[in-house]
């Protein structure tokens, strides 16, 4: 499985249609997807999952005001569900040698083993292999893309809270450290599987990695730090910083580990929302950020931007987003070229 940062073909991205996912507060969110589409459209196609003519038109609409080149756009009819593209879209896994191929590693969705609708989500890599006639890999387990964040190298990271609990929201009850561990390495070719403990507090995913830990090139990751003691966030994120401490990458070498602040708590109707920097998604053409109208967005973000020297640094208002308890790198996915890896990787 590429690194997010290597180049592009495309970006894919589930045009907002379920309202229940931000109730009472559903009115801006395309505004803000048709933000989000305007930063990827620059450096890359932006393939749109939509469910009828008459969504794909009301898209098209919003993008033009908002100054897309729908020329940048490949709608595809895909029905879904949600727009958590992240979690439900295709995994893009590339063959080694000279000429390597595009495939898709079919991993299976059930709405993190919480909601009831969910089969139309769960088409969606099939329909994607179809569509653009690449292999697919079926992994026979259930995983969502925002659990997991790789290296590109081989190392890829994972928590325990989402993968192994058999109790809540568990999504492959009876499978083991190692099952797992044998499937990464069979589907997505990981030979060094990173487990941290626990992920933020409002994350009703139970546990995804990419709230919390993102690698920024193939040796170093960025690490939520929570400094208020008295804080939800404050013992796990503290606790995983001492598991990173003795970890390893898949040669042997230590991890560079950069503090990333979170943002104060973050609340909205009474419920805590997984407000974190680290829902950042790197596209071709920039690195876009969420932003909470807090003090340390520009934090945040010069941190961000001393890490990716190759690309702009962008926040995206997301305090509306976010009240569907996820943000950016939740509703996008990336789709590699076939092309071998950035400058980046020799970082």
């Amino acid at each position: 499985m590429p690194a997010e940062w290597e180049p592009h073909a495309a970006t894919w991205i589930g045009w907002p249609h379920n309202a229940t996912d931000w109730p009472g507060k559903f009115p801006p969110i395309p505004w803000v997807y048709g933000e989000i589409v305007r930063k990827l459209a620059a450096g890359e196609i932006v393939r749109i999952l939509v469910n009828s003519a008459i969504q794909q038109a009301q898209a098209g609409r919003i993008l033009k005001k908002v100054g897309v080149d729908l020329g940048r756009v490949d709608f595809l009819r895909f029905p879904t569900n949600r727009g958590w593209t992240r979690d439900f879209g295709p995994i893009f896994v590339r063959s080694a040698g000279a000429s390597p191929l595009l495939a898709i590693a079919r991993f299976h969705f059930n709405a993190w083993a919480k909601y009831k609708d969910w089969k139309k989500d769960d088409k969606i890599p099939e329909r994607a292999a179809k569509r653009f006639k690449l292999p697919l890999i079926d992994a026979r387990i259930v995983l969502e893309g925002g659990s997991i964040d790789v290296n590109g190298r081989g190392t890829l990271l994972t928590t325990e809270e989402c993968l192994l609990d058999q109790k809540v929201q568990a999504r492959n009850p009876g499978m083991s450290r190692l099952d797992i561990e044998t499937v990464f390495r069979d589907t997505l070719g990981i030979t060094n599987t990173l487990w941290l403990g626990k992920g933020i507090a409002g994350d009703d995913t139970h546990g995804h990695v990419d709230d919390l830990c993102r690698f920024v090139n193939p040796g170093t990751v960025v690490l939520c730090r929570e400094d208020n003691p008295k804080d939800a966030n404050y013992k796990p994120l503290a606790e995983n910083r001492e598991r990173l401490q003795g970890m390893h990458l898949e040669r042997g070498a230590s991890i560079e580990v950069v503090d990333l602040p979170m943002p104060a708590p973050l609340y909205f109707d009474g419920v805590r929302l997984p407000a974190s920097y680290a829902n950042f998604y790197i596209a071709n053409a920039a690195v876009l950020v969420p932003t909470f109208n807090d003090p340390k967005d520009r934090i945040a973000l010069s941190i961000l931007a001393e890490l990716f020297p190759d690309r702009p640094v962008v926040g995206i208002h997301a305090v509306d987003l976010v009240w569907g308890l996820g943000t950016i790198h939740c509703l996008t996915q990336q789709e590699p070229t076939a092309a071998a890896r950035s400058p980046r990787d020799s970082l």
